[in-house]
């Protein structure tokens, strides 16, 4: 029994060394490889390695031939090859350099196409979300215009017109969330300024009227907190932006809520308003429109 444990276990060890022992030779041929000067060795291997899914070691030898291969008829596919390793491997930055550089080099290649929206995808990939710097986003964004410019709506057309989408959705509620954080710091002088600068700098907002409401509360609030002096003014120009807000979005979810706050400045501007105008609270303002989004959302849900 002795005997036969210690044969099991010899066993074992033998097969461990030998596991170790291939796994040492393979990486030493690899290794070889990659330093090799064989251009048609590497070439194949390469290829072989991207075949099997084995993006990381496919983009070294891509990476250690782009030399040996440079201004040779092998040299697109090389440099093409090399980014696709890494951009299949996730490694995004690496591949966009790759293509970016692939592009400049080869603008006549026929994979460069391709080589361009794969750049792209990667600087989609490498952007933040909304709360973040947002460079990055506008860097893709220039990107996918000028490919579309170039290509129109020929390949990759549904891809970047939902990149674009999603990309201008973030700069757009960036600048709304940023506008927002002075009407929620209570400073509606500044708010209703910010909010204003936000559809000066794009007046297709997807959030417009989210902040057609706010620069009309904004002014509603800066009036109703400012001096005795000073409110008439103040609630005269709330009461051009709730005309404004009105003659854009007769129906919305915050109407009624702006139609209260302009029976209420009508009364501090002493004109005649009935109880029932100027009823209602925030509370249940927000109640109402919660109601109406979700009504909203269904409808489109529908569709």
């Amino acid at each position: 029994r002795i005997i036969y444990i210690e044969m099991k276990f010899t066993g074992k060890v033998i097969l461990g060394v030998l596991v170790i022992s291939a796994a040492v030779s393979c990486k030493s041929q690899f290794d070889a490889l990659l330093s090799s000067n064989d251009v048609d060795a590497k070439y194949k291997a390469a290829f072989e390695l991207f075949n099997k899914g084995k993006y990381q070691k496919a983009a070294s030898l891509f990476e250690s031939m782009s030399v040996l291969t440079d201004g040779t008829e092998r040299d697109d596919t090389v440099q093409y090859y090399w980014g696709l390793s890494n951009y299949r491997f996730k490694d995004y930055v690496t591949a966009e350099a790759n293509f970016t550089r692939f592009v400049t080099n080869f603008p006549r290649s026929p994979f460069a196409e391709n080589a361009r929206f794969l750049r792209i995808d990667c600087l989609y990939r490498s952007t933040y979300r909304y709360e973040l710097d947002q460079t990055p986003t506008k860097v893709a964004i220039a990107a996918i215009a000028e490919y579309q410019k170039d290509y129109g709506t020929q390949s990759h057309a549904t891809e970047c017109a939902a990149m674009l989408d999603d990309l201008n959705e973030r700069l757009d509620r960036k600048a709304y969330e940023s506008a927002r954080l002075y009407f929620n710091m209570e400073d509606y002088k500044a708010a209703r300024v910010a909010f204003r600068n936000t559809l000066k700098d794009n007046a297709d907002n997807i959030y417009r009227e989210d902040i057609l409401y706010y620069i009309a509360k904004s002014s509603y609030k800066y009036a109703q907190l400012s001096v005795h002096s000073k409110q008439k003014e103040r609630y005269l120009t709330f009461i051009d932006d709730y005309l404004n807000f009105v003659g854009e979005i007769p129906q919305s979810k915050y109407s009624r809520e702006l139609k209260t706050l302009y029976a209420r400045a009508q009364k501090a501007l002493g004109r005649n308003t009935s109880d029932e105008e100027i009823a209602g609270t925030d509370k249940s303002f927000a109640k109402e429109r919660k109601t109406a989004e979700k009504a909203d959302k269904q409808q489109k849900q529908k569709k």
